[in-house]
This record gives C-alpha cells, sequence and structure tokens, in this order.
C-alpha cells in the first residue's frame, strides 16, 4: 500500500465510550478480538496506555507468524487510543480507535493509515505466503470482525 491509504471499520456499541476505551486500551485483550493479532505484551515497565508506551504484538495470518513494536501516539480516555507500527525508527502504520458518544451508546472507528509506502518484501509476503491479493480490503475486513468482537465484549460487560 501506499503512503496516504487510509481505511476503516465503523460500529455501534451499547456501552459508554469511556468502557470501551477501557477495553480497546488495554492492549493485553487485543488478541480476544482481532483476527491477526494474538497476543499483546506492554515493554519496557509501561502497564497501560499512555502517550510513549511501547507494546510488543505477536500476529498470525494462515501460517505466517510476526511480531510488532508498536508505540502509543494518542492515549485519551474515551476519545481516542492510537498507536503506530514500523520497521526499525520508520513509523509505517498508525492504528486508532476513535469513540463518539451516542444516545444509546458510542460509536467506534477503527482506522489505519499508512503513513510510509509500503516496503516491496511485505507486499511480496502478503501476496505469496498470505495468499492475500488485496490487503488494504483484507485490513478492512478484519476490522470489522474485530470491532464486532469488540462490541460483544464490551455489551456482555456493560450488562
Amino acid at each position: 500500500m501506499k503512503k496516504g491509504t487510509i481505511g476503516k471499520a465503523t460500529t455501534h456499541i451499547d456501552a459508554s465510550p469511556e468502557a470501551v476505551y477501557d477495553l480497546v486500551s488495554d492492549v493485553q485483550r487485543m488478541g480476544e478480538w482481532s483476527p491477526e493479532c494474538r497476543h499483546c505484551e506492554w515493554l519496557d515497565g509501561a502497564t497501560g496506555p499512555a502517550v510513549g508506551a511501547r507494546f510488543k504484538g505477536r500476529n498470525q495470518n494462515r501460517f505466517l507468524r510476526w511480531t510488532t513494536k508498536p508505540k502509543v501516539v494518542v492515549a485519551d480516555p474515551g476519545r481516542e487510543f492510537a498507536f503506530v507500527t514500523g520497521q526499525g525508527s520508520r513509523d509505517i502504520t498508525k492504528w486508532s480507535y476513535r469513540f463518539e458518544p451516542a444516545p444509546d451508546g458510542t460509536i467506534v472507528t477503527e482506522s489505519f493509515e499508512m503513513l510510509a509506502d509500503v516496503p516491496w518484501y511485505y507486499v511480496m509476503t502478503e501476496r505469496y505466503l498470505m495468499g492475500i491479493k488485496d490487503r488494504h480490503a483484507d485490513l478492512e475486513r478484519n476490522m470489522g470482525e474485530t470491532l464486532q468482537r469488540l462490541k460483544v465484549a464490551a455489551e456482555k460487560r456493560d450488562a
């Protein structure tokens, strides 16, 4: 994908923005709802969401496994949680969750923005090892699934 590419998914959740933020920003739970992320853990003494905090994510798609070390760039309770992933010191993707109050809960939008062109070898890996012809559509589908699983968890918790 090219720099500037954006993708998103949105859903309504019958829970407060603060409650949904608490679930999303607890990255150790991300493996419960993400189709690709299997596990996350805070790094370098971080124990929760704060700008600059880092965490390690373990991911899997088909038989391919990889890790990331994202950095939190926005931690605004009840409003937005965002982090960047990359390679080395180069940020490649910004992932955001935005929470908008609704009369009967929260509108949650998960999005990604490409901050740099994806390296050619990522594209080759996605296409030939993961069997993904359209990574943009794949990520949007995964975000939709993530939000549906998050909705179930948030509404069960809030009940």
